[in-house]
């Protein structure tokens, strides 16, 4: 063996060690409660304002959406699209008052019906990035023609932020108007 291949082989086993050693560090973090904690409440603190929130509405909203889409598509022999835009009627409705109870409880506005309006157009816009999204899946996917709940996922997922930003700069702007 030459020299440097006994240096070469010298640096590869510090590598591992030093790799070993991280990894176990990262491990006991997890293993401790307080540390874990710290770390997630950390993680959330870099979350704009009400975003988590905004994401378990959301979740709310999805499971209104997949579910009356499921009913209408396998239930009662309804399209696609025509499922499609009942099931996000219904489900708009339910993150407006979700949304104005829980992530935007501070910036409600007092005219409820200009709120739901402006919710609406927001939502539009984020139809409008969520839709295609959603006929991409169903027309190129067979499994997702066959299960269109995974392609609401897709499109949802697709434009959350576009919803987030605008509920939040253009729907819940404060009691003063």
């Amino acid at each position: 063996m030459k020299y440097t291949d006994h240096v070469f082989d010298w640096r590869e086993r510090r590598k591992q060690v030093e790799s070993t050693h991280h990894e176990r560090q990262q491990q006991q973090q997890f293993e401790h409660p307080e540390a874990r904690n710290r770390m997630i409440r950390r993680a959330l603190g870099t979350l704009p304002r009400g975003f988590p929130a905004f994401v378990v509405v959301g979740g709310i909203g999805f499971l209104v959406d997949a579910g009356t889409l499921g009913v209408l598509v396998h239930g009662y022999d309804w399209g696609n699209y025509t499922a499609r835009l009942v099931s996000f009627t219904v489900a708009v409705t339910t993150t407006w008052a979700l949304h104005r109870t829980f992530a935007f409880a501070d910036g409600k506005t007092i005219d409820k019906r200009r709120e739901y309006t402006r919710y609406l157009v927001v939502q539009g816009g984020g139809m409008a990035i969520n839709l295609p999204v959603y006929s991409a899946c169903i027309s190129n996917s067979e499994t997702m023609s066959q299960w269109p709940v995974l392609a609401v996922a897709v499109g949802s997922a697709a434009a959350m932020i576009f919803n987030y930003i605008g509920a939040r700069m253009l729907v819940f702007t404060g009691p003063a108007e």
